[in-house]
């Protein structure tokens, strides 16, 4: 293992510039050569390739997106894309990859591992639905940014005496909803893991307005439905006034919480090494505060990894 190659794929996370900063100086600490590959698999595919230094990791760790830049490749998931990928590492003289991202960006680089090349994934999405690690990178910052926007919104909320549907990102994932719920006081929580019930809404509001309570958040995961039928059906039921409000891609930005900086260092910090131990195909992850690796195959295999528990006290802080 004389060089490694670095890339970030798929949505981008906080955290992603500290994973790649760990990647390339542990490395080179280590006697490496890097490479850098813009664009994900989409770069790779293109030879959008570059050297990389200590100096090209300066004043990175605070940033969020990723300097690499990422993007989504189509091209990449047939033969015909994979083995220009391959071809790319070949001309490049790349010994081993290392690949930050989530589900998607695994299955790429297990296809890798499959055709004989060494690759390491570090988990990076902000949706945290890679059930083999505790935690992926993004993941407390996205919490972070939309318990502070839960707080703005309850001010206005009060104000007003109304109730505000917010809609946070999480297809098949509730985590999101779920631990920003709890820390920011929702009344609801409405995740794709749990069924729920709009009369069981409607109850917890009106509940809440015979106590003299002003205001009501109801966070909801994208992955539930849209939130305007959800605010539609409250209004046909009990005519309150309610206001929906949707964080989008305000969730992927921002600057990464020091828990998001140090688990990216420290997962960067193993990928290095399990490649300059000669091994491939794994993927790292966190294991309460251990780090892990398992293999690219069975971290994305689906995993029903909701926190029941975590869901219970919230519904019972929110009586």
């Amino acid at each position: 293992m004389k060089r490694i190659g670095i890339l970030t794929s798929g949505g981008d996370a906080p955290g992603m510039n500290a994973a790649v900063r760990a990647v390339v100086r542990v490395a080179i600490f280590n006697g490496l050569k890097v490479s850098g590959i813009r664009r994900g698999y989409q770069g790779l595919i293109e030879g959008d390739i570059f050297d990389m230094d200590v100096s090209s990791v300066g004043d990175i760790i605070h940033r969020g997106g990723t300097i690499l830049q990422s993007a989504r490749c189509l091209e990449f998931k047939t033969e015909e894309g994979l083995q220009k990928g391959l071809d790319m590492l070949k001309l490049f003289n790349i010994d081993g990859l290392v690949v930050c991202g989530g589900d998607g960006s695994y299955n790429g680089a297990f296809k890798l591992w499959q055709n004989g090349f060494p690759t390491i994934g570090i988990p990076g999405t902000i949706d945290n639905d890679l059930g083999y690690t505790d935690y992926t990178i993004g993941f407390d910052t996205a919490i972070n940014t939309v318990v502070n926007a839960i707080g703005n919104l309850r001010d206005t909320s009060s104000s007003h005496g109304r109730a505000n549907i917010v809609e946070v990102m999480g297809r098949h994932c509730g985590d999101i909803a779920l631990h920003a719920g709890l820390a920011g006081g929702a009344e609801t929580i409405i995740i794709p893991e749990v069924d729920f019930d709009i009369d069981e809404v409607c109850r917890k509001l009106l509940q809440g307005k015979n106590r003299g309570k002003l205001h009501n958040i109801i966070l909801v995961a994208e992955g539930v439905g849209k939130p305007y039928d959800i605010a539609d059906a409250i209004k046909d039921k009990i005519d309150m006034d309610t206001r929906v409000s949707i964080i989008g891609h305000l969730q992927r930005g921002g600057i990464p919480t020091a828990f998001d900086r140090i688990i990216a260092s420290r997962f960067g910090n193993r990928a290095v090494e399990l490649l300059m131990e000669g091994k491939g195909g794994r993927a790292v992850g966190i294991d309460g505060n251990d780090i892990i690796d398992v293999s690219l195959e069975d971290a994305v295999k689906p995993n029903d990894r909701l926190n029941k528990k975590m869901y219970e006290l919230a519904q019972m802080l929110s009586i």
